[in-house]
């Protein structure tokens, strides 16, 4: 096989030194998707499941570490060894694809930017009270994002979410040792154990570890970082499992406060995003005002990551569904982010959002949103399985034993999630 040194690949996908070494330098895409999925209102489900049932259900927030592992890696390697990405997978299995994906991003896009901003939007207006309106400062939220993203490329993008993982690590760890944890009933949690009444929990803790549709972006964001055939395949998985290690820590070290702070006390959160500010207010009764607004500052990182990954990832699929319809949208533009559709759906996710701030969100839209993002993580695992099996994939790469029951397990896991999520859309 032929060497191609200027690369640092080689034909059928295997790495060279050169490549290895550029790859530990250009770790990202994998902290980007990570960080992404992680919002706000799941690290309250985490808290409220630490808080009901302790350190017991500590195995389930690891195993949905590692399926969430699986799908990004799903992902990123059809990227790398079809050289297409996921839409044009997805477009090959029919049209009933494409009709799917084109309600999810309209609906799903709406209601998401506003629930986005408001999420950004608290932390703030904590930690300024007085200062701004609830709502302007989640105007201000979106439009920060949309500025930020609209002139910046992925490389910028990056280093900027790169920088607010560090800060949430930094909060949530710091927080962690400081309710000072007892470790023996830690690793007792690592054995799977199912109380009473906590199924639901469970289900949610393993479908909820950075789980979004932002894990279907993480093979477009590989190719924004440069990494775009099978010779990456290696980089691309270490990235993806140092990605997820980071929120695994993260994660833990959140049930490890709801398991201290307030299983022990009996303090129950609210649900949702202000849940968090429940918990900033425990923290200054308990620490004091420093710790309070060190933790409001992570929050905001969370949901701010959240937000600019959604912004900045989603729109990049967009841009690839539009351009494949009508190639005309994307021509000329010296990278996605500069083209057309990527812009208009950056537009999208910003302003007509805006004006669910100030109306009752439409019973209506809250349902389809309700369902066609139930159907998301199900649709993402079992079409990837199918894809990953089949003639469309390079033999090389696809799935083995491995791959195949992760992501098998993973499709049944959010098949049943999507079932209960529909079932309380109709309560």
């Amino acid at each position: 096989m032929a060497d191609s040194n200027r690369t640092g690949t080689v034909a059928g996908g295997r790495d060279t030194p050169a490549l290895r070494t550029a790859g530990r330098r250009s770790i990202g895409p994998g902290i980007v998707v990570a960080a992404t999925g992680v919002g706000a209102g799941g690290l309250v489900a985490t808290l409220i499941a630490g808080s009901r049932f302790g350190y017991t259900l500590l195995w389930a927030a690891v195993i949905g570490c590692l399926v969430k592992i699986s799908l990004a890696e799903a992902a990123g390697r059809w990227h790398l060894a079809t050289g297409r990405t996921l839409f044009d997978g997805w477009r090959s299995l029919g049209p009933w694809t494409t009709a799917y994906f084109a309600g999810y991003v309209v609906v799903w896009g709406f209601v998401y930017g506003a629930a986005a901003m408001s999420s950004s939007a608290l932390p703030l207006a904590a930690l300024f009270p007085g200062t701004m309106d609830l709502k302007a400062w989640a105007v201000l939220c979106g439009l920060g994002g949309l500025v930020f993203v609209w002139f910046n490329r992925y490389a910028v993008f990056e280093k900027a979410m790169t920088v607010l993982v560090g800060v949430m690590f930094v909060v949530t760890v710091y927080l962690a040792v400081r309710v000072t944890p007892h470790l023996g009933s830690a690793l007792a949690g690592l054995v799977p154990v199912l109380p009473d009444g906590s199924l639901v929990y469970t289900l949610g803790l393993i479908g909820g570890v950075g789980g979004t549709i932002t894990l279907a972006a993480y093979g477009y964001w590989v190719n924004a970082k440069g990494w775009t055939d099978a010779g990456w395949m290696k980089v691309m998985r270490l990235d993806n499992r140092v990605a997820y290690l980071t929120t695994g820590i993260f994660v833990v070290s959140m049930l490890f406060v709801g398991a201290e702070l307030l299983h022990s006390s009996g303090v129950a959160l609210t649900k949702g995003d202000r849940g968090l500010l429940d918990l900033s207010t425990v923290l200054e009764e308990r620490y004091g005002t420093a710790t309070a607004k060190l933790f409001l500052v992570g929050f905001f990182a969370t949901s701010y990551t959240s937000l600019i990954g959604v912004w900045h990832g989603v729109s990049l699929m967009f841009a690839d569904f539009a351009g494949k319809f009508r190639p005309s949208l994307t021509a000329g533009a010296p990278c996605p982010e500069k083209s057309r559709p990527f812009r208009a759906y950056l537009l999208w996710l910003t302003f007509p959002p805006i004006s669910l701030l100030f109306l009752d969100q439409p019973f209506a839209l809250v349902v389809g949103y309700g369902v066609i993002g139930a159907l998301f993580m199900p649709f993402l695992a079992l079409t990837l399985l199918w894809l990953l099996n089949s003639a469309r994939t390079p033999a090389e790469w696809r799935n083995g034993l491995l791959s195949n029951a992760m992501l098998g397990a993973a499709g049944l896991l959010f098949v049943v999630l999507c079932v209960q999520q529909l079932r309380e859309q109709a309560r």
